[in-house]
């Protein structure tokens, strides 16, 4: 797909113009916030982290912004003007300042379109009934369905009341949690967070990570509690041998690196192993890193494996908002079958009585509870390890047949958690 002209005019905040440009690459590329954010490379920290703010707003409150736009446009915008009024509908609704709101987004249209002056003129009516409405009518908007190709089969396994649960969450965004080398509650009390019941420290208010104090020393990482759980749950030891699959970013593999097991982290892209090895490096962490295949890996037999399967990353969405509006559900089928694959190569490198956890951060079935009952009946030799789901903060009945079940409206009352699927298992022979 060939990409649209970036929009180029000189007037209007910065942070704005970038946030247009990011949200019509997003929507263009049909691929994820993060691969196309090194458009924002050129503007200071303070700018680029407000214009990935608005877009990120932009994307979660998306059905909410078109329902209030549709009956005030007689016809559909040309693409940059019609994503500066959801852009500027969405930060009208948040609070932000009427003048201003308009203004800029007025003079970043203006430069962006080919008819500058039509575009300005209308963006510029419509965001004014906005700033009338959208404070007022936003929070009584339905929260925002997600796509049926994910929700029908989250009403299916869970019921209506629990995928509405989970698009709440969703709109309600994430806050940032931080997996600690050290003591989680003086790290907590050092700043201003709170200890979550599974140990990770959670902090309600945005922030330059990088500003935090400790993060230069090491003493933490930026990790979702759901998944902090899958390297807690395969409780590696002293000397043991490990293998990481799917290492990058390297969360998971500091967990395991702080154990004191002879850790091997691999993964397919040797671009990801580099940020892996800078995590590394902060943290005072050690782990051999090797880039290749999964599937081709020919090390072993170890001790213990933990394996974050590549799947549609839907458990993620409070993170990343713009995955209901890039894809389609087509691609599972190709990823169901590489994420058998790999529990496959990963059961074979695996020594007797070895432990593996297979996990994934998706709401899908078919690549959690599914993929693991499939796995279990290829592979007699493989057994469910219950015991080790049984972790400090883990609700029993997040437990089920195949593993540990994390969804995004579980704690609601603390700020919910990401979506996970987490499989323990033990090689009897």
């Amino acid at each position: 797909m060939s990409r649209r002209p970036r929009p180029a005019g000189r007037e209007g905040q910065p942070a704005r113009r970038a946030a247009l440009t990011l949200f019509l690459s997003v929507l263009d590329e049909c691929r994820p916030l993060a691969e196309e954010e090194p458009v924002l490379a050129p503007l200071p920290p303070a700018d680029r982290a407000r214009a990935r703010r608005l877009v990120l707003g932009a994307f979660r409150g998306l059905a909410r912004a078109d329902a209030l736009l549709a009956p005030r446009l007689q016809r559909r915008p040309p693409p940059a003007a019609l994503a500066a009024l959801r852009l500027g509908t969405v930060e009208l609704a948040q609070g932000g300042a009427a003048h201003g709101v308009v203004n800029d987004w007025v003079q970043v249209v203006a430069g962006a379109g080919r008819k500058p002056a039509a575009a300005r003129g209308m963006v510029n009516a419509v965001l004014r009934q906005m700033a009338q409405v959208a404070p007022a009518q936003w929070d009584a908007l339905p929260v925002p369905a997600l796509p049926d190709w994910l929700r029908a089969p989250m009403v299916a396994a869970w019921g209506e009341a629990a995928a509405a649960g989970i698009e709440a969450a969703h709109l309600a965004g994430a806050p940032l949690d931080i997996t600690p080398k050290g003591d989680a509650a003086a790290l907590a009390a050092r700043l201003g967070g709170e200890v979550l019941p599974t140990g990770s420290v959670r902090l309600s208010r945005g922030a330059q990570v990088s500003a935090l104090p400790g993060y230069a020393e090491g003493e933490w990482w930026v990790q979702d509690a759901a998944a902090a759980l899958p390297a807690r749950a395969l409780a590696a030891r002293p000397g043991e041998r490990v293998l990481d699959l799917c290492a990058a970013p390297g969360g998971k593999t500091m967990q395991l690196a702080a154990t004191g097991a002879e850790v091997t982290a691999l993964d397919l892209s040797p671009a990801r192993l580099e940020r892996v090895a800078a995590n590394l490096a902060r943290t005072g962490l050690s782990a051999r890193l090797l880039a290749g295949d999964a599937r081709d890996h020919a090390g072993g037999p170890y001790d213990a494996i933990l394996l974050d399967a590549p799947c549609s990353a839907t458990g993620t969405i409070r993170r990343h908002p713009e995955l209901p509006h890039i894809r389609d559900g087509s691609g599972l089928p190709d990823l169901v079958q590489l994420q058998a694959q790999m529990i496959d190569r990963a059961a074979a490198l695996l020594a007797p009585g070895g432990r593996l956890v297979c996990c994934t951060c998706s709401l899908l079935p078919e690549e959690g509870e599914a993929q693991v009952a499939a796995a279990l009946a290829r592979h007699p030799a493989l057994r469910p390890d219950p015991d080790a789901l049984c972790l400090p903060g883990v609700q029993a009945d997040w437990i089920g047949a195949q593993g540990l079940r994390l969804r995004p409206d579980y704690w609601a009352e603390l700020g919910g958690m990401d979506g996970f699927f987490v499989a323990a298992l033990r090689r009897v022979a």
